[in-house]
C-alpha cells in the first residue's frame, strides 16, 4: 500500500510560479512511474505529466509544456512539480498518482488527496 499526499497548492497570480509535493510512504516508490492529473470545476480530470523511476523519462501534456517541470527525489521518497508562467486555465485540483507502466498506459494504481491551485489574472 502507497499513500500519496499533496502540498504546495495555493493561490498565485498569472505569470506566477507554484511547486507542487507529493510525499509518498510506502516502499514501491523507487519503482513506480509517478505522474501528475488535475480537474478543473465541471471538466474530466486530465494528465498533465509523469516520470519513470530513475527521473530519466519524462512525459508532458501539451498544456504544460516548456512550462512546468516534473521531478522526483526517491531518497526522500517525494515527487515535484514545478510549475512556471502560470496561466488562469491551470487553475484545477491536482492530484499525484502512481503507476506501473508509463504513458499513454499509465494505470493508475494510487491517488492522493489533491490539492488545489489557483491562478488569478
Amino acid at each position: 500500500q502507497v499513500q500519496l499526499v499533496e502540498s504546495g497548492g495555493g493561490l498565485e497570480q498569472a505569470g506566477g510560479s507554484l511547486r507542487l509535493s507529493c510525499a509518498a510512504s510506502g516502499r514501491t516508490f523507487s519503482s513506480d512511474y509517478m505522474g501528475w492529473f488535475r480537474q478543473a470545476p465541471g471538466k474530466e480530470r486530465e494528465f498533465v505529466a509523469a516520470i519513470g523511476w530513475s527521473g530519466a523519462s519524462t512525459y508532458y501534456a501539451d498544456s504544460v509544456k516548456g512550462r512546468f517541470t516534473i521531478s522526483r527525489d526517491n531518497a526522500k521518497n517525494t515527487v515535484y512539480l514545478q510549475m512556471n508562467s502560470l496561466k488562469p486555465e491551470d487553475t484545477a485540483v491536482y492530484y499525484c498518482a502512481s503507476a506501473i507502466r508509463p504513458p499513454p498506459r499509465f494505470d493508475v494504481r494510487y491517488w492522493g488527496q489533491g490539492t488545489q491551485v489557483t491562478v488569478s489574472s
